[in-house]
């Protein structure tokens, strides 16, 4: 069992290098919580493969210091979707 949590924290990083993809993309990727993919990337990888982990880290924190501005992003168009609707119903 613990070569295939240690073999799953590799292949997570992996991915999240390759895609800059967020613990939520990887989550949903991989079929597991997001809680899991955080533990996995950044203490469990860290005594398997010290190096990977920084990359890993480092994709991590550029996503997390983005996603008020993708939140900000999302918002934005739902408004804007929803606004347009009640245009098209007001014509």
């Amino acid at each position: 069992m613990k070569g295939y949590i240690e073999e799953r924290a590799l292949e997570l990083a992996g991915f999240i290098i390759e895609n800059k993809a967020t613990v939520r993309a990887a989550a949903k990727k991989f079929g597991i919580s997001k809680s899991t993919v955080h533990k996995d990337v950044t203490e469990r990888l860290m005594q398997i493969n010290y190096a990977l982990a920084e990359k890993a880290k480092t994709v991590l924190e550029k996503n997390k210091a983005e996603r008020h501005i993708r939140g900000g992003m999302a918002t934005k168009a739902k408004y804007k979707e929803k606004n347009g609707a009640i245009l098209k119903r007001e014509i």
